[in-house]
């Protein structure tokens, strides 16, 4: 359809934003992925590793980009993901599924190998990888230490001082040693020796000052160098060694340990009794860090309102770099007294749990004190202090095998004896609140007993419930009861293996089917006797409604064709499943009952109509509830697949506006009625408003087949979502998007056999070749070519001139590019001639290097001014940039002519040549540039990329 009103940006003598017809073209588009890594950021050096593996090499805190260029289509789905690197780097925990990795100051944890996975669904997954070395260097830290050997015969002793360099680095660190300006080095003094460690591995640098002498008194500085790799400066540190370096030593001003009530603030004072330089002094606890509030000023720690949980070993270091660190530790202790218990025993010289006239009972109370030496106990009968008797022996439990109890043994028990007995435990520092225990001895202090009410086992519930496992406890006093799993060893509901109750009930809130089975109750010896445990298991049944699949499934299908829904009985319980029904947004279409034989029940659509289309649900039914699935039977179209791997899609034939190829398949065409028709909206990047048209589509679509569709009248350099939905008999389908990107730069990398749509001249001497160092054969010329392409990479692609025989000195290969368009802004031709920056890499290595020319040939110009760049000779092993800029006043090409030198050894190469408008910008210094100086707005088009309007064909 044609638009109904005009987009306020189109070209004012155009009337709609596309073309009208897509064209059809092809079969066999889908292709499996592939991958290649680009990088851009800071990259110290990229260079390969066994032909696999290429290393990117970036200093710590720089921005490492790292790009996943995918081809394939289906469009594939990037993944990248991290290994090796430090534990507490969390990337290797998670995936990035961008094309672009982006890691702002990088840290040394983050080196090590990233790989970029593209899947989608065709053949194997493809994998590039590129190992990323961070580069770093800490500054040095200098030690000290120090011999004295004694002569028992003789009067002296010898005074040797090693000075230990170390130096955190990446690459390993190269160590210089200066005294004063003086360098020293191993032999350049015999009262100096400089050696490694054998087992540091390069990383420490010692220098031995034998026999110190008055001279040896000086300022020592040691220099740690990586040798400027990624523009690190070299770093040092400089220490004074006089007659008073001396290791530190310390005093701490406070008890060991100290014991204090919770709440008060507490002061830790540590001072310095010696050391030069001065050292400095720090704390440390044992519990890992100092507690939030904690506060350090100097040697003093201060910890305000001390709590329990802060309790434990303070340090305090000292350090100055000179022999070991000195340390003085001391221990806060926090009072506390918790958890108070009692349990009875009876006589144990008769086999029976009762308390009986004329037996002995004992009573013991426990509780756990901090610290346990200060605790004591005390007995009250009836509120009265106990004191011990032959009759009333109070005890203290051996702390090793029972620490915090007290016993009372009542000896030959009497009517008398009956009463609250009360257990009082305190602490002698005081300041924390007794914790008083009763006891109650009487006629009626029983053993406990348990028992399950009648019809309480087996306890049947249904799944999500709130059900109470209830024992009976009776017995004065009534002990805990300690709930566990009886049938396995398994947590319960709350986590622990062991759940405590008062009342002898077991409460579950959302019981689940998991919680199926027994559960055993039993006495506690708190709290109670001091017999052997009584106990009693509970079962419980945990009834759920069917599990079944599919849960939700949707099945597109076209009209007048067969349907099939089954649904699956995976697990039930009751595992008799009563019936099924079969419904149609709420209305019954089937009912019955299941056979005992089967496990699933189908619903058959033989020939799908208009009204059939809707949500189906099949409902499975046992006494604990349904379970349903869900069938969506749509005959909506599966979304189209954008094709992203076009040959230069993006075109332009005037000025201020673009054109773009859209292509795309479609995904399962034939799952649904065939396809009439697309809706294509569009809108610019930033506006609200969708344009949109209809294109019509002829016949059938197959699998795999490629449809084009031309965009036009895109406004330059703006950015544009497209979205394109398909039309069957049943309405619009699943919609795609993908954003179009205007970009005014060609660029070519040779990737592609196309090679960008460059020729071969005919009339020169022979052919650049398309080549990559992974499968390059310099068995005849290895000391010429490239070792890589421009980005670093083996397996990429290049130009070059194989200068090996019949190759002849001055034979010349001439790579014509195709023509470029130049627009005129009025109908009598061009008088400012635009400006476009003409840049590519060249690599020109070896000692019969010839001659690299690039010319700006224009179309109908016969004359051939000379190259607008030149240059000559070896250039080095590497690659390099050229720039230059050019002002055509017609249609245009650019010429790339490599001339043999003198020798086999002259092979030049050219990698990632681009067009883009507008004057270069900080072009690199060329030796030859010529080139007419005007500058103006450019506008810049590809001739053979050109493309009309197209009918829609097939």
């Amino acid at each position: 359809m044609n638009l109904s009103s005009k987009s306020p940006h189109l070209h004012p003598s155009e009337s709609s934003l596309f073309s009208l017809s897509p064209s059809q073209q092809g079969f066999g588009s889908t292709a499996p992925p592939s991958v290649r890594i680009i990088h851009s950021g800071h990259a110290c050096n990229v260079e390969e590793e066994r032909h696999t593996e290429r290393v990117y090499t970036i200093r710590e805190g720089e921005t490492l980009e790292l790009t996943c260029l995918v081809t394939g289509h289906p469009r594939p789905q990037i993944r990248w993901t991290k290994t090796a690197g430090s534990v507490s780097d969390r990337f290797q925990d998670s995936s990035v599924f961008n094309e672009t990795l982006h890691i702002a100051k990088i840290q040394r944890t983050q080196g090590g190998r990233y790989y970029c996975k593209a899947e989608n669904g065709l053949g194997s997954p493809a994998i590039k990888s590129i190992r990323v070395d961070v580069y770093y260097l800490d500054d040095p830290v200098v030690t000290v230490h120090q011999s004295i050997g004694e002569a028992k015969e003789q009067f002296y002793y010898e005074r040797t001082v090693f000075l230990r360099c170390v130096a955190n680095s990446n690459p390993p660190v190269r160590y210089s040693w200066h005294r004063g300006r003086e360098v020293l080095t191993q032999g350049s003094d015999k009262g100096v020796e400089i050696y490694e460690p054998f087992f540091t591995q390069g990383e420490t640098k010692i220098l031995k000052l034998k026999n110190l002498r008055p001279q040896d008194y000086a300022n020592y500085s040691c220099i740690a160098s990586v040798r400027n790799v990624c523009g690190i400066p070299d770093r040092s540190v400089i220490f004074k060694l006089t007659n008073k370096t001396a290791s530190p030593s310390i005093k701490l001003l406070v008890e060991d340990p100290i014991v204090v009530n919770p709440g008060q603030t507490v002061s830790l004072v540590c001072i310095t009794t010696g050391g030069e330089p001065p050292p400095i002094l720090t704390w440390v606890s044992s519990n890992d860090s100092l507690p939030q509030r904690s506060v350090v000023k100097g040697g003093t720690l201060t910890l305000p309102a001390i709590s329990s949980d802060e309790a434990g070993a303070y340090s305090c270091v000292a350090s100055n770099n000179v022999g070991n660190p000195a340390k003085k530790s001391t221990t806060i202790v926090v009072r506390a007294l918790k958890k108070g218990r009692f349990w009875i025993t009876p006589d144990p010289y008769h086999n029976d749990d009762n308390i009986q006239i004329g037996r002995e009972v004992k009573i013991s109370c426990q509780v756990e004190a901090t610290p346990p030496e200060e605790l004591t106990f005390s007995w009250l009968k009836n509120g009265r202090a106990l004191r011990s008797s032959e009759r009333m022996v109070i005890t203290q439990t051996d702390p090793d095998i029972s620490p915090g109890t007290t016993n009372l043994d009542i000896i030959d028990l009497k009517f008398t004896d009956f009463g609250t007995y009360t257990c009082v435990a305190a602490l002698k520092g005081g300041g924390i609140p007794e914790i008083s225990i009763d006891v109650n001895i009487s006629s009626t202090t029983v053993p406990p007993n348990l028992t399950v009410p009648r019809g309480k086992s087996p306890l049947v519930a249904r799944e999500g419930e709130t059900v109470e496992l209830e024992c009976l406890v009776s017995g004065k006093p009534k002990p805990i009861i300690l709930w566990s799993r009886a049938d396995k060893e398994a947590p319960m509901p709350d986590g622990n293996m062991q759940m405590e109750s008062y009342d002898g009930v077991l409460r579950i809130v959302n019981v689940s089917r998991e919680m199926t089975g027994s559960y055993r109750c039993q006495t506690s010896q708190y709290n109670g006797f001091n017999v052997k445990p009584r106990e009693a298991v509970v079962e419980l049944i945990v009834q759920y409604p069917p599990t079944v699949e599919p849960v939700y499934t949707e099945m597109r299908q076209g009209l007048g064709r067969p349907v099939v829904m089954t649904c699956r009985v995976l697990r039930a319980h009751p595992s008799r499943v009563l019936r099924f029904e079969w419904l149609l947004s709420n209305r019954l279409l089937h009912a019955g009952a299941f056979d005992a034989q089967r496990d699933e029940t189908e619903y058959t659509i033989r020939s799908l109509n208009r009204d059939g289309w809707g949500e189906y649900t099949c409902n499975v039914i046992n006494e604990a509830g349904a379970g349903k699935c869900t069938f969506q039977v749509t005959g909506k179209a599966y979304p189209p697949e954008f094709y992203y791997d076009t040959y230069s899609p993006l075109w332009q034939n005037r000025p201020r506006v673009y054109g773009f190829k859209l292509q795309w398949t479609q995904m399962n065409p034939n799952a649904v009625d065939r396809i009439v028709a697309y809706r294509l909206g569009i809108r610019q990047m930033g506006l609200q408003r969708w344009w949109e048209q209809e294109i019509p589509v002829d016949g059938a679509i197959n699998k795999g087949e490629l449809m084009t569709h031309n965009l036009t009248e895109l406004i330059k350099p703006e950015s544009y979502e497209v979205r394109l939905t398909p039309i069957t008999r049943f309405g619009e389908g699943d919609s795609t998007i993908r954003i179009v990107t205007y970009s005014g730069e060609f660029h070519c990398s040779f990737e592609e056999e196309p090679i960008c749509m460059f020729t071969q001249d005919k009339n020169d001497d022979f052919d650049w070749t398309r080549h990559s160092a992974a499968t390059r054969d310099t068995k005849y010329t290895p000391n010429t070519g490239p070792s890589g392409d421009r980005s670093g990479s083996k397996q990429g692609f290049y130009m070059y001139i194989e200068t090996s025989r019949p190759r002849k000195e001055g034979d010349q290969a001439r790579l014509v590019s195709p023509f470029f368009n130049v627009a005129p802004k009025n109908p009598y031709g061009i008088t400012n001639p635009p400006a476009y920056c003409f840049g590519f890499f060249y690599h020109m290595y070896g000692k019969h290097i010839g001659t690299l020319n690039a010319f700006l040939k224009q179309k109908g110009l016969s004359t051939s001014e000379g190259p607008v760049w030149s240059l000559s000779g070896n250039q080095g092993d590497r690659w390099k940039q050229a720039k230059v800029s050019i002002h055509p006043t017609a249609s245009f090409q650019v010429v790339l002519e490599g001339i043999r030198g003198s020798g086999i050894e002259g092979d030049i190469a050219i990698d990632d040549v681009t067009l883009e408008e507008g004057e270069c910008r900080d072009p690199p210094p060329n030796l030859s540039s010529k080139a007419p100086s005007t500058s103006s707005h450019i506008w810049l088009l590809c001739v053979t990329l050109v493309m009309t309007l197209l009918e829609g064909q097939r």
